[in-house]
């Protein structure tokens, strides 16, 4: 459990690092996948749907080539992903919202607090 959680803790640094570069509108979602797919609430399945998707825009496989047709070979790619988040979307949790959010603080500290908006 120990190696699991520092493995855990790696990745949550890279995230960091990427976030920062990204910056904060683009970090939100990646925390709440990672939170998403840490959750012991998540089914399995919809655990290898996320990571496949992650995996097939970090791989350098691709069924449409971006050298070849260079806007639909990036449009594929935005399609998986977009599709696998909003498929697992239905597992985010109030509490996970929370903390990414908290975590987005610490990291961008010069954001100006926003206002919830609830129904």
């Amino acid at each position: 459990m120990n190696n699991n959680s520092n493995r855990h803790s790696v990745l949550l640094e890279q995230i960091s690092y990427w976030a920062k570069k990204v910056g904060r509108a683009s970090a939100r979602p990646v925390l709440l996948l990672w939170f998403v797919m840490t959750s012991s609430n998540t089914p399995k399945s919809e655990k290898i749907m996320l990571a496949s998707a992650i995996a097939y825009v970090v791989l350098p496989i691709d069924l449409i080539s971006a050298k070849r047709i260079p806007i639909i070979g990036w449009l594929d790619e935005v399609v998986s992903l977009t599709v696998a988040y909003q498929k697992v979307c239905k597992y985010i949790t109030p509490d996970m919202e929370r903390r990414a959010d908290a975590i987005l603080d610490r990291w961008f500290m010069e954001y100006t607090p926003y206002i919830e908006v609830t129904d």
